[in-house]
Order: structure tokens, then sequence, then C-alpha cells
């Protein structure tokens, strides 16, 4: 397989990225440090202070950040030591990296493993922007997140990475005719005891939900507790999941019933791979399934379930899951997800868990990296 794309469109690498931070098109007021880039995305830091605004906006048109904030900032929170952000508030906060792109360059974000583990919904604005998470062609200006606890109170900072962002050479098109060419040649999916099982492609490579539980353990799943005392994100491996965290344990019928506004962790039952020339992102499976939203941090490096010779045998993704509207019960095996994969430019020259501090490289059903394991 070529390590570099004949089409000269992609994901941009690790190297590409350590280009356009050494260029300027990705800059920052502090240094960018070496450990923000990641095999297939950079991540973006908390700037000096968070504003606690009234609601979402898009800042559209030739509107600025800065000019929403003026009309929609309630008080303003200082970063620069840890402050609370109240779960169930919208927060505004300018990140430390803006962006001068070159024209045929864009970039989309995503909110961290850890973040969306713990229900902080995360998105990426940008000046004039008509879409939250999407950075169009050629940007320059500033970049800010929209901030909103859901489940748990937290404890952040300046300099915390919450979100990440993949860029793009060439428009983005990610297709099942590239996903059924990879599987072809490249084992992507795995059943539980790690033989090779087909790939399901339609609309992306379609996720199921295991309700039976990983290895035997009679546990599912985790619902988020109400009510929990709040999270600091700096402390790692620190707090008792008791404390935050409900275990759902495997019922006869193998169904679980989601309750409206509860937040779920759940795992998938495939263990799944991605390949080192490729990227991944997951996304819902189709709306029209059911009122829930699965996976809220979406993005999966080159490497991921893989290795950096294939030695590992897929791994298996952890699913976000609240449920909208009215309560909904979801079966064994159900597919809740797709997995859309898109060819990064050449080969990055790291991989995910290869020495970089990934933390879910070899996952089962995970909480966020805050929390003690056994």
């Amino acid at each position: 397989m070529s390590s570099v794309t004949a089409s000269g469109r992609g994901v941009l690498p690790y190297q590409a990225l350590e280009k356009m931070v050494a260029s300027g098109a990705i800059r920052a007021r502090n240094p960018i440090l070496p450990e923000q880039i990641q095999p297939s995305s950079i991540d973006l830091r908390l700037g000096h202070e968070a504003y606690r605004v009234r609601a979402s906006f898009l800042a559209a048109g030739s509107a600025t950040v800065t000019s929403k904030l003026e009309q929609y900032r309630m008080h303003t929170v200082d970063l620069s030591r840890p402050a609370v952000l109240e779960k169930g508030c919208v927060y505004i906060v300018p990140l430390q990296e803006e962006l001068s792109l070159p024209p045929d360059i864009s970039g989309k974000a995503n909110p961290k493993s850890s973040t969306g583990r713990l229900d902080i919904f995360t998105r990426l604005i940008t000046d004039e922007g008509r879409q939250f998470e999407i950075v169009p062609a050629g940007y320059k200006g500033r970049l800010y997140a929209e901030v909103v606890p859901r489940t748990f109170s937290v404890v952040v900072r300046q300099g915390e990475r919450l979100s990440q962002l993949r860029l793009f050479q060439g428009e983005y098109r990610p297709s099942d005719q590239l996903l059924r060419n990879l599987e072809s040649v490249e084992a992507l999916v795995f059943h539980p005891d790690e033989s090779r099982a087909e790939a399901e492609i339609q609309n992306g490579l379609r996720l199921s939900v295991d309700l039976e539980g990983i290895d035997g353990s009679p546990v599912i799943g985790y619902r988020a507790r109400r009510n929990a005392p709040l999270v600091d994100l700096a402390r790692i491996q620190y707090y008792d999941p008791t404390e935050f965290w409900e275990p759902i344990h495997r019922s006869q019928s193998k169904t679980l019933i989601l309750d409206t506004e509860d937040f779920y962790i759940l795992a998938s039952r495939e263990k799944v791979r991605i390949p080192a020339m490729y990227a991944a992102e997951m996304v819902p499976y189709d709306p029209t399934i059911g009122e829930f939203r699965i996976h809220y941090a979406g993005f999966f490096d080159p490497g991921f379930g893989y290795g950096s010779a294939g030695e590992i045998s897929g791994t298996r993704a952890v699913l976000e899951v609240r449920s909208h509207e009215v309560p909904f019960i979801m079966e064994d095996g159900q597919v809740v997800a797709s997995l859309v994969f898109e060819e990064l430019l050449e080969r990055p020259r790291v991989l995910y868990g290869e020495g970089i501090g990934s933390s879910y490289q070899r996952q089962g059903l995970k909480l966020s990296k805050h929390f003690k394991t056994n």
C-alpha cells in the first residue's frame, strides 16, 4: 500500500501538523507543546478566561465571537487559577491556538475522548462561522470553544485540552467505496474472541452495542449519578468511580431502558482497528432509529486498536449515550453508530498508543482516565 495518497487530498498527519506549526499556520501566544500534536489531530488549549453566556450561539455572517460576547456575556471566569464550570451552564472560552490556513486546508473539531466520557458538551466556534466544529478552508482568525458540562460540574484551568482539531487538504469525502477497498486488504473488525468479523458497511462501518458483558462480566455499562461531586480535570486516576457512576448489570433479556436525559457509558460489541494510513470518526448511525445520541467524542486516530505492525486484534469503541424526549429500549447487538474513514496524506510518524500517552488503546468498558481502575 502506498505511503502517500495519489489524489493529493486527505487528513494531515503528525509531521504535516508539525510543519503547520513551524510555518505559523497554526500558532499560539504561548508556545505549542509537542504533546499537543497527535497522529492525525492537534489538541486545543483553553485560554485564560471563560465567559458565562445566556445561551449557545454562532457568529454567522460578518459577526465575530467577540461582538456576540458583548451581547450575551453574563460574567467572566478567571482560568489563570482553578475554576469551577457549573453543570447546565454555557461558557465560551477563547482558545490559545489561532489559525492562518492555506486556501486548500480546512478543519473539523471534536471533543477529546476524556471530555466526552465526562459528558462535557464541547463545540468549536469560529468568527463568521455558519456551523459548529467546522473550520472553513483558508480560515484566518481565532478559535473559541463552547463548553457545557452536562452531568458533572468540573474544575478547569488555562491550558487544559478539551477538544482537538483535524485538518484536511482538499475536499473531505469519506466514502463507503474507500472503506470497502480498505476492508478487502485490511482486517478492520473482530469478534470478542479476536477472530476476524465481516465488516458491515453502509454509510460507514456499522457498530452495535454490547449488552451481554465483556469477558463474562455482569456489568454492561455505567449510568452517571446525579448530584455527584466536582471533577477536577487535572486529577488522573484519582476519583472513586462509585461516587459518580452506578454500574448497570446485564438483564436476562439483554436490553437496557435509557431513561430520559440520563448519561450512560456503554461499549461496542465489535472490536475495531484503524490502519496507519487512515483516520476515522464515529457518527450517529441514523437519527430515525431512536431519540438518543451516541458518541460525543468521535475522532479515532491511525493505529487505534492496531498497533505499529497490526499486532492488536481490535479495540472496542466506548459509547457515550444520552436519550432525548422519551425513554428508549436498547437491545443487545443493535446498530447504534458508524465509523467513517478518511485517508491520510501520508503515514504519520507516530501512531496511536506508541509512547504518546494514549489512554484507551486496549480499552473495554472504560470510564475516563480521571477514575481509579481496579
